[in-house]
């Protein structure tokens, strides 16, 4: 009896580690925009790079509720906004922050999540949201939104927008060509163009004032 309960005792610890591996395992996801790499786990937090539109990263882990993940790309460990980050989970692809709840992502801890995070925190709250940008090119061949609102603005916008500063918001999600700006937040005009421009989660975006579509990123 004694070595049967050994036995037992033995298979459930193999099996636990077994478990445990699978949980700590990385796994790759592609990036369905160019999506900003932060140095936390929040839009408040610096950001240190970012993961072109279409390529793979590595995901070591996300925090609780899977929305923000710590990912890895060109030799750069920081955090990334799950809702554009894609995969294949259970043979189907899907965006990161909608696989089934039956795949173990792992979940790091709060000392895990406030890695790398003691960087150019920013003091701002986050004050809103934004609204859902394009899931990409990269789900089932369909073309996300932000190829049609996408735009290449003249010098002369740049100019005007980096020396005429402003303020950031902080917005919940992250800031990407596509994703919708609220109606609470007040857009700037260019003058002499049809953009107009805001500082969202410390980053000039260019705004369709029509479709309060961010149109374009200064990174």
């Amino acid at each position: 009896m004694r070595n049967t309960n050994v036995k037992i005792a033995a298979a459930g610890l193999v099996a636990a580690l077994l478990s445990s591996t699978a949980a700590l395992a990385a796994f790759n996801v592609i990036a369905t925009t160019d999506l900003n790499i932060r140095s936390g786990p929040g839009p408040q937090y610096e950001v240190i790079g970012a993961i072109a539109s279409s390529d793979t990263a590595t995901v070591n882990g996300c925090t609780e509720g899977r929305k923000w993940c710590q990912v890895t790309y060109n030799g750069t460990t920081g955090w990334a906004y799950s809702e554009y980050l894609s995969g294949e989970f259970t043979g189907q692809p899907a965006v990161l922050s909608m696989a089934p709840q039956t795949v173990e992502i792992p979940v790091l801890e709060n000392d895990q999540a406030s890695t790398n995070a003691t960087v150019g925190i920013a003091g701002g709250v986050v004050a809103g949201a934004l609204i859902g940008g394009p899931v990409g090119a990269v789900i089932g061949g369909v073309v996300g939104a932000a190829a049609g609102a996408a735009v290449t603005p003249p010098a002369t916008v740049q100019t005007y927008v980096m020396e005429n500063r402003i303020e950031p918001i902080y917005l919940d999600g992250e800031v990407v060509v596509g994703a919708g700006v609220p109606e609470t937040v007040v857009l700037h005009p260019v003058p002499g163009h049809d953009y107009q421009y805001v500082n969202i989660n410390g980053q000039p975006v260019l705004v369709d004032a029509g479709t309060r579509q961010i149109v374009y990123v200064y990174r």
